[in-house]
């Protein structure tokens, strides 16, 4: 008989479930709701809520859009989104994740206290073009820089002043390889501060998803191809477990891995649903 686990730790984080009840609770009024940008990078949660009703637009269509009412994703937005809000008569229902919106305030604050006449950095470690990373770029009016890796630190110039900061959902291990690289190099006349903006929630789960990983045959890890949060915790389910496989829904699995397996583990992203991965217990049970 198989052993089917599903990972308790796994399923959407509380900025998540926050966003989708508010657009759930918005719905179920009968209420045309607007949502900027994908709610959750799940392309099976995205379309449950679009039956649902919800709609989802890009920020040119926001920019065309006038008294009607938008959502904003647990990713945040720029301060520009919320301008075209009040110009356009927009009713924005926040459920930008509270460590996000801390996060925004800090980098802020940080950029509007830089004296004119000091060229002080501010870093962002996080993926180019993302969301959250849109959206923290724009409290410095685009003047952020924004590195991917820890091999990327190397572009900064280390004869001016660097705060660090970083994307909430990055790991935490590359983070601190970013902090002793630039203590390194950076000059004896610049200072250095950063800030470990990572989220815990998000943190917490690399080394669970760990233990969890090496304690199953074989790993199905659900999660939506655009979740980046998904990539890092995949990747160290594979390390741990080199028999993991990474899929979007049910259909995706391979029944010819299922063979004289005893034990298999499902687990997800802080993006995946916990309805999808019953969803793939399920249909492993079906066919067993």
């Amino acid at each position: 008989m198989v052993n089917i686990e599903i990972d308790e730790g796994s399923g959407f984080c509380f900025g998540v479930t926050t966003a989708i009840r508010k657009a759930e609770e918005e719905l179920a009024k009968g209420n045309t709701l607007y949502c900027l940008g994908d709610i959750v990078h799940n392309g099976q949660e995205c379309e449950r809520l679009k039956k649902m009703g919800l709609i989802t637009i890009n920020h040119e269509e926001f920019a065309q859009l006038h008294d009607a009412k938008v959502l904003l994703r647990a990713h945040g937005e720029p301060p520009e989104t919320y301008a075209t809000a009040r110009t356009n008569n927009i009713e924005i229902i926040d459920a930008t994740c509270p460590v996000v919106l801390r996060l925004q305030k800090r980098i802020k604050q940080e950029y509007d206290n830089v004296p004119v006449n000091q060229d002080t950095q501010i870093v962002i470690y996080g993926k180019n073009g993302h969301a959250e990373v849109l959206g923290l770029v724009g409290q410095t009016h685009g003047k952020a820089i924004v590195i991917e890796t820890p091999a990327e630190a190397a572009h900064l110039d280390f004869s001016k002043d660097i705060r660090l900061y970083s994307q909430t959902t990055k790991s935490l291990e590359e983070f601190w390889q970013i902090i002793e690289y630039i203590k390194e190099h950076i000059s004896p006349d610049a200072t250095f501060e950063y800030y470990d903006t990572i989220c815990r929630q998000v943190a917490n789960r690399m080394p669970n998803i760990r233990k969890f990983a090496a304690a199953h045959d074989l790993i199905f890890f659900v999660c939506g191809r655009k979740s980046s949060n998904g990539k890092i915790l995949y990747q160290e389910c594979k390390k741990v477990n080199p028999n993991s496989y990474l899929i979007d829904q049910p259909e995706e699995i391979d029944r010819n891995l299922l063979e004289n397996v005893r034990s298999i583990g499902i687990c997800g992203a802080t993006s995946t649903p916990k309805w999808l991965m019953e969803e793939c217990k399920k249909a492993i049970l079906n066919e067993k």
